[in-house]
């Protein structure tokens, strides 16, 4: 839990994501590209002070969430055009934001080209995440807050999405213990058991969809989001020590761990550090060293990746998002300008 006298760093990161998703919503025009946009967002965190807390998420249309470009701008599965917005697409613009590990996580959704095709599902997005906000104050169940996210989006004609939520934000913690519902899940159900506490810090994302099933699926390959992160869970000098990793391969995670901690990051931040060892090797060779430290990496459990999340049927999807902290008195959002 974080009190009152350490929020200066959480208030601060949530000030420079709240200014840069106003900022980088701007260059979402079309004829952009999804990954000038992307790349954008992350220098504009660098020059106001902070730290790109994951990679920048761009979501289009169905496209719900962990998707940011690779090194090679290789389209993502299933998507067969020009990463390039066209008017009247429907994007999820998702930045965070860490200093010295306090996080700020906001995102909003909005339509290529203003022609009002999208606009009451944007504006439920909206209504969703101002309810469950106006709703967490400490001792209130989860499944309350659930309740009220969910009757913000029926009411507006649209299907919450059950079987994604928001999370806790805890240092260097993106995603820590407490999960927030953002449909009606009930006061039995035991992924949402419990209460707002006081001090908690949370990121509050409901996200609807025009299908009628209300889930999102996995897209494979398992590392379709082009997102890793370091579990925490192994020693480095263990894993040397007991011959599971190479020196090349230990020195490389070591590397990846003083830079990102536990936070996600990018394969295309990554992946050019092998260009120092391997100066002389061409695009084909590096990839296959890639392939073969990540596979390693993951075998032992020390990093994992995500896949790319897209609506069950076929739905387009709406998000928004902000990070709160809960006060005596309710909920102070962090993530304003």
């Amino acid at each position: 839990m974080v009190n009152e006298d350490d929020l200066k760093t959480w208030r601060d990161a949530g000030h420079v994501a709240r200014r840069a998703l106003e900022a980088i919503k701007d260059e979402i025009i079309p004829g952009a590209s999804w990954n000038d946009v992307i790349e954008s967002a992350e220098r504009y965190i660098h020059r106001h002070g902070g730290k790109a807390a994951f990679p920048t998420t761009i979501g289009v249309n169905d496209i719900a969430a962990h998707y940011t470009t690779d090194h090679n701008e290789a389209n993502p599965p299933g998507w067969e055009s020009e990463m390039i917005f066209k008017k009247g697409d429907l994007v999820k613009l998702d930045i965070g934001v860490h200093v010295k590990g306090a996080v700020g996580d906001n995102a909003l959704t909005l339509e290529v080209g203003n022609g009002n095709k999208h606009t009451d599902q944007i504006k439920a997005s909206i209504e969703a995440r101002d309810a469950s906000i106006e709703k967490m104050h400490p001792g209130t169940p989860w499944h309350e807050v659930g309740a009220a996210a969910e009757q913000a989006q029926i009411d507006a004609g649209f299907a919450p999405i059950s079987n994604l939520c928001g999370h806790q934000l805890e240092t260097f913690n993106l995603h820590a213990g407490t999960s927030v519902p953002s449909f009606a899940c009930g006061a039995n159900n035991q992924s949402f058991k419990g209460e707002v506490t006081q001090g908690g810090i949370f990121a509050v994302e409901p996200f609807n969809t025009t299908g009628e099933q209300g889930l999102i699926e996995n897209v494979a390959p398992r590392n379709s989001s082009n997102i890793w992160r370091i579990t925490g869970n192994v020693s480095v000098k263990k894993a040397l020590a007991k011959n599971k990793l190479k020196p090349l391969g230990a020195t490389m995670a070591r590397y990846l761990e003083e830079r990102y901690h536990q936070l996600p990051f990018a394969e295309r931040w990554a992946f050019p550090l092998l260009k120092k060892p391997f100066p002389n090797e061409n695009e084909e060779s590096l990839q296959s060293k890639w392939d073969a430290l990540t596979k390693k990496l993951i075998n032992i459990r020390f990093l994992e990746t995500y896949n790319m999340l897209r609506c069950a049927d076929g739905g387009l999807i709406s998000q928004y998002e902000h990070t709160v902290w809960i006060a005596p008195g309710g909920a102070e959002i962090l993530t304003i300008e």
